[in-house]
């Protein structure tokens, strides 16, 4: 019997998707729930599982967009497992004997785009190094790997005077390669400049003294950490704070919708992380309701599932406001462009100690900028303004966030 391999449905108003990479190859013996390949969707990476085993056959290949439903390969439910464990039914071919072998040989568990890509480059599989599941060539690998150069041939005698220009000197040739663009970074592209073209955005500045918050980390660190398992962080110190402000502005909070300003009672905390596929934006559920350990628990299991590939829709849906934290890699100052249909967002920046005036006197504080970027349609530069004020306050007195005042 064959299994119908079909594009499920990934997520509410997600109707297509880019095959991003196939984990197997055709003829290759699956298991039941073995990774089959991985879907790009315009919110998150999916990835899809045998519900069968036996052995597969591909009939989309990677980069291709399809729509849910679409049969992607079928799977042999009547073929047997081969002996040994193995998972290719068919020998492999064995490699050239004159190709230099870097890694070992992956030439029977080639997707077909990794195929194509090889064939082009005059490349086999024992001159790429593979980075994949059990040492598999990724299309990433065969478009980076390159032939051994051919030798440069000895330059003509010059002929007049002028001296030659410095000729390149060895090393690995200069390289210019060519991706196509994934579903999920296409749709951050688009996203970005819809942002920038249908919201009025304005960025305000202010600076926070984080020499309160060091202070109160140092101190209670190693107990909140013994009795909550998580490490205290200035980020749920942050997502604290924004939760206060929001409640005392909730235009900020809000969003436009035709000729209507929204605003609400909760918030819904999007929490920006950097990941190998782009940048993703889990959300906190009623953040305003979670106590400060179950904030960092929870930033904590997002940042976990966005690095393994792990995020769903649901993860990603139904933010109203977003903080996005540069700081991490090192960014002194920014303006943070909007998450549509949010009207604001709060960008984080390095702690760098600075000379400072305190009560008259010049003083070296730990020093953080802060900027809300915000839709000058909905919320007043007044608005703005208190908004990182009451951050600020929340910061530099930690004992507010907890009294609530």
């Amino acid at each position: 019997m064959n299994a119908e391999i079909k594009v499920p449905a990934v997520g509410e108003s997600v109707t297509e998707a880019t095959l991003a990479e196939w984990s197997v190859a055709s003829g290759d013996y699956v298991n039941r729930d073995d990774v089959l390949l991985s879907l790009e969707t315009d919110k998150a990476s999916v990835d899809i599982v045998a519900e069968h085993s036996g052995v597969i056959t591909i009939s989309i290949e990677e980069g291709e967009t399809v729509n849910v439903g679409t049969v992607l390969g079928k799977i042999d439910t009547d073929a047997k497992a081969p002996a040994g464990g193995a998972k290719k039914t068919e020998s492999a071919p064995a490699p050239q004997a004159a190709a230099p072998q870097s890694g070992k040989d992956m030439s029977g568990h080639l997707s077909p785009a990794v195929r194509k890509i090889m064939a082009d480059k005059n490349l086999s599989p024992g001159q790429v190094q593979g980075t994949g599941k059990d040492g598999r060539i990724t299309k990433a690998n065969a478009l980076n790997a390159t032939s051994a150069p051919a030798q440069a041939a000895a330059a003509p005698a010059p002929k007049a005077s002028i001296p030659d220009l410095p000729q390149f000197a060895g090393g690995a040739e200069p390289v210019e390669t060519r991706e196509k663009m994934s579903t999920l970074r296409k749709t951050i592209a688009k996203r970005l400049v819809e942002a920038q073209t249908n919201a009025a955005i304005l960025t305000t500045f202010n600076e926070i003294d984080m020499t309160a918050a060091k202070a109160l980390r140092a101190k209670y660190k190693e107990s909140f950490k013994e009795k909550h398992g998580i490490s205290l962080g200035f980020m749920g110190l942050f997502v604290k704070a924004t939760c206060a402000a929001l409640m005392e502005y909730p235009l900020v909070n809000g969003s436009i919708e035709g000729n209507e300003f929204i605003t609400r009672n909760f918030v819904n905390m999007g929490i920006a992380v950097s990941t190998p596929k782009g940048l993703m934006v889990p959300v906190i559920k009623n953040a305003d309701k979670l106590s400060l350990a179950e904030i960092e628990l929870s930033i904590r299991h997002y940042a976990l599932k966005a690095r393994d590939g792990k995020i769903k829709i649901d993860d990603l849906s139904g933010g109203s406001f977003t903080i996005s934290n540069g700081g991490v890699f090192g960014s002194l100052m920014s303006t943070p462009i909007l998450n549509p249909p949010q009207s604001g967002i709060l960008g984080l920046h390095k702690i760098e100690d600075r000379p400072v005036a305190v009560n008259g006197e010049v003083v070296v504080r730990p020093m953080m900028y802060a900027a809300l970027s915000y839709d000058h349609r909905i919320i007043d530069g007044k608005q703005s303004v208190g908004f990182l004020v009451k951050i600020k306050e929340g910061m530099e007195d930690p004992a507010r966030l907890l009294l609530d005042i």
